[in-house]
């Protein structure tokens, strides 16, 4: 027998991993609230009946509805199903689902995508905790999916992955404003040339020189980002990066040098 598998949400990640489950030869079984549907997904009319006789349940929604999507699933969940919330959600909401299943003897997976779904589907690097972990990656080890132990709770593979969004998320948010001020005072190329540079320069000491260099230069460097700060808003460009980096720069320098 194949193995069962529920995907609930079928949006632009959950249908990918559905699709390239069904051609990997799973049996698929989905439900979307919004309706959508994937070729080769048998339909299911809610969440307790696309998981009633799953053996693999892949909750692919979104960071607000993870807990909602377990609880309306839950009258339907046999013994031995495993659980696997690949949601970007927080790891407080991870450690929610697994106090919902505690008595069930449904484990719970914490699967954090380490890299976008589109394009990529079931090739996406998993970083996977919690107590069927490894049940997981032994479920899916012939589908080719490349998976990650991470030891530990639910909860601890996707506060790897946030943290690093922090840095990933941050920095793309930083071109983009950056690169938006550049624009309106004409010099979009050049900043957008310079950035490159910085950014193929980076190896691994980079890390310790920029931790290094804000601590060390906290006073001036606030005083740099005031007034980069203040040329963005003059541009007509919300300072929303800038102001937070002014606003960083100016508690170290204050509790580093009190004076």
């Amino acid at each position: 027998m194949s193995l069962r598998i529920a995907v609930l949400g079928l949006g632009e990640a959950g249908s990918e991993i559905a699709r390239d489950l069904v051609a990997a030869g799973a049996d698929v079984r989905g439900y979307d609230p919004k309706g959508l549907v994937v070729e080769g997904v048998e339909v299911r009319s809610s969440e307790a009946d696309a998981v009633r006789d799953a053996d693999l349940v892949l909750s692919v929604n979104s960071s607000h509805d993870a807990l909602t999507a377990l609880l309306n699933a839950l009258p339907a969940l046999r013994a031995g199903t495993v659980w696997a919330d690949l949601n970007t959600a927080s790891p407080r909401v991870k450690a929610a689902l697994v106090e919902e299943l505690a008595w069930r003897d449904v484990p719970v997976v914490d699967v954090a995508l380490l890299s976008p779904v589109p394009g990529r589907g079931l090739r996406t690097p998993m970083l996977v905790s919690g107590e069927g972990a490894a049940r997981y990656a032994e479920l899916l080890a012939g589908f080719g999916v490349e998976v990650a132990i991470q030891p530990g709770p639910a909860g601890e593979a996707i506060s790897r992955k946030l943290l690093r969004s922090v840095f990933y998320k941050g920095l793309a948010a930083a071109v983009v404003e950056a690169l938006a001020a550049a624009e309106a005072a004409g010099c979009a190329d050049w900043l957008r040339g310079n950035i490159g540079a910085e950014l193929a320069g980076f190896d691994e000491r980079a890390v310790d020189r920029l931790v290094d260099g804000t601590h060390r230069h906290a006073r001036r460097r606030a005083d740099e980002m005031t007034a980069a700060a203040d040329q963005l808003a003059d541009l007509g460009v919300a300072p929303r990066v800038a102001a937070a980096a002014r606003d960083l720069l100016a508690d170290l320098r204050d509790r580093e040098d009190p004076s």
